[in-house]
Parts: C-alpha cells; structure tokens; sequence
C-alpha cells in the first residue's frame, strides 16, 4: 500500500510514496508559487489512504477534550452542595436583620440561630461517612439537598422562633452531609493530573455561595419585612434544584463501586473520567488493592484512635498544633465578620438597611476574588509566604477596624475606612490561612494518623466558629464592637507563631515519619 503526499504551501511541492517497508521515494517535484514568494511553512496533506497514526493523534485529542469537560461537569456538579454553605452563611446575614424586626427574637436568639448552624453541620458531617458507605457517594449528596430543601422549606415558612430553628437545624445537617461528601467524590472521580485543582472547588463554591447570599439579601431587601427573609431563605432552595438535575448525569465514585463488588461498573467510570487506558487500570489495581484490605483497615483504626489518645511526646506536639491552628483560625472572627458584617457597619455608622446589605456584597466579592488568587498561588508561591501576607494584613486590617468603630464610627471617613477594613480582613484571609490551615493541618501529620487528625482538627475549627458566631453580639454588647475586634486583633499573635513553626516542624519531621 502507498500513501501519497505534497506540500500546499509557498515552498516547492513534492509528491512522495511510501512503500510497506517504510521507505521514502521521490516521485515527483515541481514549483508553485501562488503568492509569488517562496518560502513559508511545510504543510503536507493526505491524498489517499489511511494514516492511523493522525487519526490516532486526533482520536486521542478528543478523548481528552471530553474526558476534561466530563470531569469539569462532575465537579461542578459536586460542588453544589458547598454553595448551600455558603448562600446560608452569606443570607443570614441580611436576613437576620428582618427575623429580628418581623419574629421579634432577642439578641441571644439570635445568635443561636446564626452560630448553631456550625455545630449541627458537624454532626451531619461526622454521619456522612458512614451514610455514604451505605449508600454511596451520589445519592449521600441527593440526601443532603433533601434534607436541605426539607429545613429550608421549613424556615421559609415558620411563623415562630421555634419552628425556624426546627428548620435551621435540618438544614444544618443537610449542609454537613453536603459538605463532607463534595472533596471525597472530587478525589475519587478525578484523574491524578487534575485532583489538585478540582478539589479546590468545593472552597471555591462556598465563596461564591457567601456572595450570592449578600446579593440575594441587597435584591430583595426592599420588600416588606415579614415577606423579604423569607424569599432570601427560600432562594437556597434552587442549588438543591440543579444538585438533583446533576444526579442524572455523574456516574458513582468507581471507589464505591468496587466496595460494592461492581467491578466493571468501576472500570466504565474510569473510562470516562480518564483520557489514559493505563492510568485506569493502575488505578483500578490500587481500588482492587484498597478494598481488599478494608477489614485490616478496620483494625488499623482502632489502633490509630489509641495512638492519638495516648500521644508520643512528639505526636503530642503535632496534635496541639493541628488542632491549635484550626481553632485559632476561627478564634480571629473571620465567621463573626462574615455573618454580622451589616451590625458591624451600622455600628460605623450606615444608615438604612439597603445601604447596609450593599456594603456587605462588597464583602462577598472580596472574598470571592482572593481565594481564587489563592488557590493559583499556593502551589507556586508555597503555604508559609501565603502565611505571613495572611496574618500580617489580617492583623492591620482587625487593629484598624478596631480603631475605626471606637474613635471615628458615624463619620464619612470612618464608613470609608470600616468597610475597608472588613474587605481587607477576609481578603488577607482568603488569600492565606483560610484554606491554607487545611493544607497544614494535614501535612503535618503521618499518613497513618491523617485522615482521624485532620477530622479532630475540623472538629476543632467547626465548634469554634459556633461558640463565636453564638457570642458575637453579647460580647459586643459588654465591650462595644470596636472592642471585640481588638481581642480578635490580640488572638493573631499566638496563631501567628504557632502555624508558622508548625510548617518548619513538618518539613523536619514529619516528612521523615511518612
């Protein structure tokens, strides 16, 4: 068989053949010049036959296109379930302001109703695992937007404090099953080249969840009080709506399936989320291997829950700091300025309530924007750069924020300077200890000891926010606002130095124990 080519540019055309032994022979040569220049690129094309090793190529292109779309798709998809968190966490902070006005709820009402939402997503998370064990990975994440839909629905349309909160707990647990199961699917779906930054998605989510939430408090801010929350509230009802359109698209976790003794189902998972036939099956070899040892793997546990209970010294010293950096993260008040970020403007001085919510969307894009940057440098600038940019500017911005509400709130430089304040503290947050205490966290310790370090660390982070999203306003009230943000200013200090000698720490140690 002969394949024929010529050359269809400026430069000289020429018709070779190829014989089956693969040699080249010159048949033919001849000018043509159809610009009246000579030169430019060689281009060749086919004029009979097949050439596999094109279509090939091409085959292989497109494959990868769709595998990366698919991917993409179920990620997103996955991620939904993390803009529930955050729509909650950013609506309530304007909606907050029209339950007091319409239920006529006291101040402690409040906060209960604002910080128990942490706690109860805790206990939500802590039986996602089990759940999705059960019943796999997909349908915990339609478990979780029912039962979302169930407490919102609910809070929507509770005419009493008691009621809501019925509904604000089911939420929360709605949430906490979201929560967990979103990065577990990502890490088990994605192919090995792309985990890293689609497991990114779900903080991205929750970030864009918080400033949907400010824009649906600003949007709907000009109705009546007894109507206005309750649209707010409602709205987060719509990511349940897409989670359960996505159910009919993304495959299971392969993972689970083999867990199930369905192999081949497995196998067809990864066909579609992997471009690379040898890439699935090593990593079908790996889950074969992984659910093959799930009883010792029980046993294991066991042994890892009384190594953490009864630390070495040096164990010790990694559990105080993981655990001490999650606590801390939240001790800085970044909840606390997030959800009562309109009290926190009233109190320097805006007026009116749509005034009011359109300063906190300025909050939320802040946010937004600067744990994408994050997400772009953390892997290339490295965790303890991000660190010192993060506490740093974190610390300025809570010390000036302080200042500002004790000693120039009402006035128009005061606003300026309050808001700007409140931008930069979740920016500097975003853009470093937010999501980097995760990454530290379990960096820090031995494979064996991750996973059940990281969730005491979680645990940690989850209890803290509520305890200050549940007091902000009581403390508020005995030392002023301006005066809690000072303690909130102190609480930087020692985080500081712990997370900074906690990254030193790991790269002496603990890359020696893994």
């Amino acid at each position: 068989m002969f394949a024929y080519y010529h050359f269809v540019d400026n430069s000289p055309n020429i018709v070779a053949e190829r014989s089956e032994e693969g040699e080249m022979e010159l048949v033919g040569i001849h000018q043509e010049n159809r610009n009246g220049e000579m030169g430019g690129k060689n281009k060749y094309k086919r004029m009979n036959s097949e050439l596999t090793e094109d279509e090939g190529f091409y085959h292989q292109k497109e494959r990868t296109s769709s595998t990366r779309k698919y991917v993409f798709a179920c990620a997103v998809f996955a991620s939904l379930n993390s803009v529930l968190l955050g729509y909650d966490v950013g609506v309530m902070s304007g909606a907050i302001l029209f339950i007091h006005e319409d239920l006529k709820i006291t101040e402690v009402q409040e906060e209960v109703l604002v910080g128990c939402l942490s706690v109860v997503s805790l206990l939500g998370s802590l039986a996602g695992g089990r759940t999705s064990d059960a019943i796999g990975r997909k349908w915990t994440m339609g478990l979780a937007a029912v039962v979302f839909q169930i407490g919102a629905a609910i809070m929507t349309l509770a005419p009493t404090f008691q009621i809501l909160m019925v509904g604000r707990l089911l939420a929360g647990v709605g949430i906490g099953f979201g929560v967990m199961i979103a990065p577990v699917y990502i890490v088990e779906i994605s192919p090995t080249v792309a985990r890293g930054a689609l497991t990114s998605f779900p903080e991205i989510f929750i970030n864009l969840g918080i400033l949907l939430g400010y824009v649906s408090n600003y949007v709907f801010s000009g109705l009546p009080s007894h109507i206005n929350w309750r649209i707010m509230l409602a709205v987060g009802i719509l990511p349940s709506v897409f989670i359960a359109f996505a159910l009919c698209i993304i495959p299971e976790s392969p993972r689970w399936l083999v867990m199930q003794n369905r192999v081949e189902e497995a196998r067809s998972v990864l066909l579609k989320t992997n471009d690379n036939d040898a890439e699935v099956e090593e990593r079908l070899s790996e889950i074969l291997l992984a659910a093959g040892n799930t009883n010792s793997d029980k046993y294991e546990d066991k042994a890892v829950w009384r190594e953490l209970l009864s630390p070495s010294p040096s164990l010790r010293r990694m559990l105080v700091t993981g655990f001490g950096i999650q606590c801390f993260q939240q001790i800085t008040g970044i909840d606390a300025t997030v959800y009562y970020s309109p009290t926190i403007f009233k109190e320097a001085g805006v007026e009116g309530k749509s005034k009011l919510l359109a300063a906190t969307v300025a909050v939320g894009v802040s946010k937004t924007v600067f744990i994408l940057v994050a997400i772009f440098l953390i892997d290339r600038v490295g965790r303890k750069p991000l660190l010192y940019v993060s506490t740093i500017g974190m610390t300025i911005c809570l010390f000036g924020l302080g200042i500002t509400l004790s000693l120039f709130k009402e006035a128009s430089f005061g606003i300026g300077m309050a808001v700007l304040a409140v931008c930069g503290n979740v920016a500097f947050f975003s853009v470093g200890i937010g999501p980097v205490c995760w990454v530290v966290t379990s960096e820090i310790f031995p494979l064996r000891l991750r996973a059940q370090a990281a969730a005491l660390g979680a645990v940690g982070n989850r209890v803290c926010s509520g305890l200050v999203a549940m007091s902000f306003l009581s403390v508020a009230r005995a030392i002023t606002v301006g005066g809690t943000f000072f303690i909130f200013f102190r609480d930087l200090g020692p985080f500081r130095r712990v997370c900074l000698r906690s990254r030193s720490r790991d790269e002496r140690e603990v890359s020696g124990a893994d």
